[in-house]
């Protein structure tokens, strides 16, 4: 049994633990065989969790024994903070939150890297002077919220040009899609770091954009998925069977003949989203994003490469968000499913 999300940032804060109780009685016996489990996500956009939209569609995750609940929440922190206080089994946070949790003992841990190219990137007005993120020192940047993965990704750039927050420039945050296309039509930002599906919907929303990022930090990837080492020691087939399920999603996907059937899926979890004329452009974009690049295809879907953590780690350090580093950077994160994942 499959229940959709909730499609609001704001409506968290149940376990489903009363619905695994309705699922054991009086139930059929193929639904009294899944185990209800709630995956927490920083935002609401279906398309955003492609994999999972369509795994759910073409019953992937029925195939594994799990009945999964997506609620989207507000951001990287709010998605590992679910995770702590057993609201959530597993999420999906930035890597940039995930190490600032390990950094307050926090025993997460990063599993599977959904976006190995970067989601985020810094996006001004078409007609605006600002051609490089230096020119943006006196600037505010907009942000989904103010603890998101896309503050630590653009905090990285921001650093390397020798930029510090609050001094040189100022995040304000707007929110994503909608409430930033008014933003930036107020003239309260002066560019946003926002992720595929805000570029789309500012797209749609009329605003003519031009991104800015760093080619280098394009390989800085994005949201994954985590778990907590205790649930992960409770609950030890959840990663390999939700790992399994995406891989399976993502490769159904990435059929052009599947489009369509995709589309659906994700509609099915976001109802607005799929009727939205972008859509289609943010099916396309996000897909782009969840194909690992040339140099690791090889290794799978959800292979996370340790020098991108290095890079990850030591922007973080840089920038101040971790106030030191990290004793043992192999703890945050492990590849040991993937093999699993793509057999």
């Amino acid at each position: 049994m499959i229940t959709r999300t909730r499609t609001t940032r704001r409506g968290f804060g149940k376990l489903t633990l009363a619905g695994t109780a309705l699922a054991a009685i009086g139930a059929p016996a193929i639904v009294r065989a899944q185990t209800a489990i709630t995956f927490a996500v920083p935002n609401p956009s279906a398309l955003t969790w492609l994999p999972y939209w369509v795994a759910v569609g073409e019953g992937y995750f029925t195939d594994e024994g799990l009945a999964p609940t997506l609620e989207a929440i507000d951001g990287s922190a709010a998605v590992l903070q679910a995770m702590s206080s057993g609201q959530a089994h597993i999420g999906a946070p930035g890597p940039g939150p995930t190490l600032g949790a390990r950094a307050r003992g926090v025993d997460a841990k990063f599993l599977y890297n959904l976006y190995p190219k970067s989601v985020f990137g810094i996006l001004v007005k078409e007609e605006s002077p600002y051609q490089t993120p230096a020119d943006l020192k006196g600037t505010v940047i907009g942000v989904g919220t103010a603890d998101g993965a896309e503050v630590s990704f653009t905090d990285a750039i921001m650093t390397d040009l020798g930029l510090t927050k609050d001094v040189d420039f100022t995040y304000l945050p707007v929110g994503d899609g909608g409430t930033a296309a008014v933003a930036f039509l107020r003239d309260e930002v002066n560019s946003y770091a926002g992720a595929v599906s805000d570029a789309a919907i500012l797209s749609a929303r009329g605003l003519s954009l031009r991104e800015i990022t760093p080619e280098a930090y394009l390989g800085f990837f994005g949201n994954g998925i985590a778990m907590l080492e205790s649930q992960m020691a409770t609950m030890p087939d959840l990663a390999p069977k939700f790992g399994r399920a995406l891989v399976r999603g993502t490769r159904f996907a990435s059929d052009p003949a599947n489009k369509e059937t995709c589309l659906a899926h994700c509609a099915a979890g976001n109802p607005q989203e799929g009727e939205q004329d972008y859509a289609a452009s943010l099916f396309d974009g996000v897909l782009v994003r969840i194909t690992p690049t040339e140099a690791y295809i090889a290794e799978g879907y959800g292979y996370q490469p340790p020098e991108h953590w290095q890079a990850i780690h030591d922007a973080a350090v840089a920038s101040g968000a971790l106030a030191e580093p990290l004793p043992d950077l192999s703890a945050v994160y492990t590849n040991k499913f993937v093999a699993d994942w793509n057999a």
